[in-house]
């Protein structure tokens, strides 16, 4: 055979490897980015089933406020925003909050996590933290700017997207251990249409904000549970 004919299959030759090669290495690669994109959900996931127990918790607390509401003891009339309560359906939510999920993400071991129910546009939240780096941040001596004297606690409430720090909505009422460093936390609020769509939407979320990571150290989305 001569060179030029060697050199022709060759050629040829060296064309259908590389065709088989991509062939082969397409599903795979696509695979691999299925499976990278899958991941965040998958260790989303393993959080919650982790934090079941506290999240049980803290949901069969959440339920127990807001039935106690719904069914006043006093012969008074009911408030407008709870007396249809006894005809909307009950929703439950969770959010575990982690320092990766705060923007800037932190660097903690810090763990957070919530239980809320929603029963019209009624929200009740009962949730709880530990480990944290530091102390909450204390907004009477150290406000935002411009302040806001809703803002009075180191927990809160906001609306925004997950890759973003949304708008304050709603500071919790925060009960710090001995420590300071873990604690309990509670809220009670009547939600806007706005807020009821955030909800729904997940980019209603909560935010834990502390003095060595004063734009928050632990957050996390409120999801259907």
């Amino acid at each position: 055979m001569s060179r030029s004919r060697k050199s022709l299959v060759s050629l040829v030759l060296g064309l259908i490897t590389c065709l088989m090669i991509v062939g082969v290495s397409t599903p795979s690669m696509s695979k691999s980015f299925d499976r990278l994109a899958i991941a965040p959900i998958a260790a989303e996931s393993h959080l919650i089933r982790d934090a079941a127990p506290q999240l049980a918790m803290h949901l069969q607390a959440a339920e127990t406020a807001l039935l106690a509401q719904a069914e006043p003891t006093a012969p008074a009339p009911m408030p407008t925003d709870i007396a249809p309560m006894r005809s909307a359906p009950m929703v439950s939510y969770v959010a575990v909050m982690t320092g990766k999920a705060t923007v800037p993400s932190a660097s903690t071991f810090a763990f957070g996590s919530a239980g809320a129910v929603l029963v019209g546009n009624r929200f009740v939240v009962r949730g709880n933290f530990s480990g944290l780096n530091s102390p909450l941040r204390d907004f009477a001596t150290d406000p935002v700017n411009p302040p806001n004297p809703n803002v009075n606690s180191g927990i809160h409430v906001h609306k925004g997207e997950p890759s973003k720090n949304g708008p304050f909505q709603y500071a919790l009422e925060v009960q710090p251990g001995a420590d300071q460093l873990s604690g309990r936390f509670k809220g009670e609020y009547t939600l806007t249409d706005e807020q009821l769509q955030a909800l729904s939407n997940g980019t209603l979320y909560m935010d834990l904000h502390t003095k060595q990571n004063r734009a928050g150290e632990l957050r996390g989305i409120f999801k259907v549970y």
